[in-house]
C-alpha cells in the first residue's frame, strides 16, 4: 500500500512538472487532459501528506512521554492522533480502490411500471420525477429520450439522458425493484395498494466506443402518438430499431424529428448492448453481480416507499428513514451516501481477505 501511494505521489509530481512545460501550457486538449488526471489523484495525495505530516506528531508526542511534566497532555495528543492517522489510513484504502471507469459518465435511466396496474405506473413518474429533482440539486442537466405515458399522468415505460461529471458514481446504486406502499387515489375504500416499478442505471456510451454494425439493424419509422406537438400523427417520425443479433427493440417517439428520434433510439441501444456485454463478461469471471451493492439485479426489490408511515427503507443495507416527502423531492444524498460506504466497506474486506489469501499462498 504505501509503495502504491509514493508511485502516486511521484505521479502526481510529475504531472505538476510536465503541465508546465511551454509545449504543454500553449496546448489546451493536452493541458486539460493533465490537469483531469493530477485532479482525480489530488484527493489521495492530500490524505497521505496529511498522514504523514500526523506520523511526524505522534512521533514528537510519544517522545514527550518520557517528561514527566508532560506526560499527561502527552498522552491526551497521542491518543488523538493515534485516532486521527487511523482514520487517515482507512481513508487512503477508500481511495486505493479501483475506480468503476463509468464512473464519470452521464447515465441513462430506465424506468418501467410493474406490478400494480395504473398505480404502478403513477408510481413510474413519481421515481422519474425524484430523479429529476436530483439531478437538478446536484446541477446536472436531464433530457428525456423515450416515453409511454398514461391518461392520467403515469409512465409505462420512461427514459431519460442525466448528463453531468460523476452521476453514474451516485446514481448506479439506484438499479433494482422499487416498491410502493399507500392509498391509489382510485381507491374508494382507503386499503392499501402495494405497487412496483424498475429502474434501470446505465451509463451513456460514445458511438466509437460500441461498434454496430448497420447490417444488425431493423429500422422502421411509424407516426408518432401521444402528447408531442403538431408532428404527432402527422408524420412518421417515431423510430422502432430493432438490433437482430440481440432481439434488443429501442422505440422513440417524443422528438419532433424522425432523425432526432433515431439519434435517441441509438443512444439507448448503445447503453443496452454495452450493458449486455458487461453482464457478459462478469458472468464468464464468475462474479456474483447481486452481491455487489451498486449493480443490484433488476428482480432485485431493493427499496420500499411507505406512504402511511411517511417511510423509506433501503433493504440492501438495513437503512429507513422517516422523511418521504423530502425524498421524492430529491433529496437522496443521506440514501446514496450510506450505499457508497456499504460498497466501499465491502471491496475494502474483500480487499483485506484477497491479500490474506496471496499471503498465505506465497508462504
Amino acid at each position: 500500500m504505501w509503495d502504491r501511494l509514493e508511485e502516486l505521489v511521484r505521479k502526481y509530481n510529475a504531472l505538476s512538472e510536465e503541465m508546465a512545460r511551454p509545449e504543454v501550457a500553449t496546448d489546451p486538449k493536452r493541458l486539460s487532459q493533465l490537469a483531469q488526471e493530477q485532479a482525480e489523484l489530488a484527493p489521495l495525495v492530500r490524505a497521505y501528506e496529511r498522514y504523514k505530516e500526523v506520523q511526524a506528531q505522534l512521533e514528537s508526542a510519544r517522545a514527550m512521554l518520557e517528561d514527566e511534566e508532560l506526560a499527561e497532555l502527552a498522552r491526551e495528543e497521542v491518543a488523538a492522533l493515534e485516532r486521527e492517522s487511523q482514520r487517515l489510513e482507512e481513508e487512503l484504502k477508500r481511495l486505493l480502490l479501483p475506480k468503476d471507469p463509468n464512473d464519470e459518465r452521464n447515465v441513462i435511466m430506465e424506468i418501467r411500471a410493474g406490478a400494480g396496474g395504473e398505480e404502478a405506473a403513477l408510481f413510474a413518474a413519481d421515481l422519474a420525477r425524484m430523479y429529476m429533482r436530483y439531478a437538478e440539486r446536484k446541477g446536472w442537466d436531464t433530457e428525456v429520450l423515450s416515453s409511454n405515458p398514461t391518461g392520467i399522468g403515469g409512465y409505462k415505460e420512461i427514459i431519460f439522458l442525466v448528463k453531468g461529471k460523476g452521476a453514474y458514481s451516485r446514481l448506479k446504486y439506484e438499479s433494482g425493484v422499487h416498491r410502493v406502499q399507500r392509498v391509489p387515489e382510485t381507491e374508494a375504500s382507503g386499503r392499501i395498494h402495494t405497487s412496483t416499478a424498475t429502474v434501470a442505471v446505465l451509463p451513456e456510451m460514445e458511438a466509437v466506443e460500441v461498434h454496430i454494425d448497420p447490417k444488425d439493424l431493423r429500422i422502421e419509422t411509424f407516426r408518432a402518438s401521444g402528447p408531442g406537438g403538431q408532428h404527432v400523427n402527422r408524420t412518421d417520425s417515431a423510430v422502432r430499431i430493432t438490433h437482430l443479433p440481440t432481439g434488443l427493440v429501442v422505440t422513440c417517439q417524443d422528438a419532433k424529428s424522425q432523425l432526432q428520434n433515431r439519434q435517441k433510439a441509438m443512444q439507448i441501444l448503445r447503453a443496452r448492448l454495452h450493458a449486455m456485454e458487461e453482464a457478459r463478461r462478469l458472468q464468464e469471471l464468475g462474479e456474483k453481480r447481486r452481491s455487489q451493492v451498486g449493480t443490484g439485479e433488476r428482480s432485485e426489490k431493493i427499496r420500499t416507499y411507505n406512504f402511511p408511515q411517511n417511510r423509506v427503507t433501503d433493504h440492501r443495507i438495513g437503512l429507513t428513514l422517516y422523511k418521504l416527502p423530502d425524498i421524492l423531492d430529491g433529496d437522496l444524498d443521506e440514501i446514496i451516501d450510506a450505499l457508497i460506504t456499504e460498497d466501499q466497506t465491502r471491496r475494502l474486506a474483500e480487499e483485506v481477505s484477497s491479500n490474506g489469501q496471496r499471503e498465505g499462498t506465497d508462504e
